[in-house]
């Protein structure tokens, strides 16, 4: 049998059980596990097993702030607590600039490594975002709207906190540190982090300036900020 139809083989029994046992356990909607188990399949295809381990690494990240002291994130507003169980337009929100990088990849082998640092890059950013968001609501201390830099109530969009960012770059740089553990230690962490770092803060941006007008939705701001972040990274990568 062809080895490299038993990887896809095996993977794709994995991911099915990740999925069905997210579904069970109330993180994903049926829909959301249709669209990660896609996700994850074009991430495995141009990625390999180190972008399942940034994608999962994301997950995880993301899934324990959600669950984090949910009780005092819920009280804070109505919509100040992000719903554990994710639908299918969040996951295309976070994954699809990944899954993006990672159909670049198999289109254009030659440039493989970059879009590889790309996808980190757009996956720190989502780490960034979420992290931020929901622990900076619970550890924040002082927060302010991004553009104005007025004092503002927390958990209204583009409004940010210095703790909730510090956490934030802290989520970006796990994610830097897994990409190093399979393409090594260099200078490339440093151009995941930044670009993490800069894509959660145009996340602020456009929540301030876009979504708190409603001109465009939490999905559409995410999908651009991790997009963003890619194109940082790839910038960092293609001129230094």
């Amino acid at each position: 049998m062809n080895t490299t139809f038993q990887h896809y083989g095996l993977f794709a029994l994995l991911l099915a059980g990740f999925t069905a046992v997210c579904v069970r356990t109330g993180k994903l909607s049926v829909s959301a596990a249709m669209a990660a188990g896609l996700t994850g399949l074009l991430v495995f295809a141009g990625a390999g097993y180190p972008g399942i381990a940034l994608l999962g690494t994301f997950f995880m990240l993301g899934t324990l702030a959600t669950s984090h002291k949910k009780n005092i994130k819920a009280a804070i507003a109505a919509d100040g607590a992000h719903p554990e169980k994710r639908k299918a337009g969040q996951v295309f929100a976070n994954g699809g600039a990944a899954a993006l990088m990672a159909l670049l990849m198999l289109a254009d082998p030659a440039r493989r490594e970059l879009y590889g640092l790309m996808l980190a890059g757009s996956l720190a950013s989502a780490t960034a975002d979420t992290v931020s968001s929901e622990l900076g609501t619970v550890y924040g201390r002082r927060f302010f709207n991004i553009l104005t830099f007025r004092k503002e109530p927390k958990g209204l969009d583009g409004v940010v906190s210095l703790e909730g960012t510090l956490l934030g770059a802290a989520g970006a740089g796990v994610i830097a540190v897994v990409y190093a553990l399979a393409a090594g230690f260099d200078r490339r962490i440093a151009f995941i982090v930044i670009a993490g770092i800069l894509g959660n803060l145009m996340d602020s941006v456009l929540g301030a300036a876009l979504e708190r007008k409603h001109y465009i939705g939490n999905d559409a701001v995410n999908f651009s900020n991790t997009l963003f972040a890619a194109l940082v990274a790839g910038a960092c990568g293609w001129w230094w």
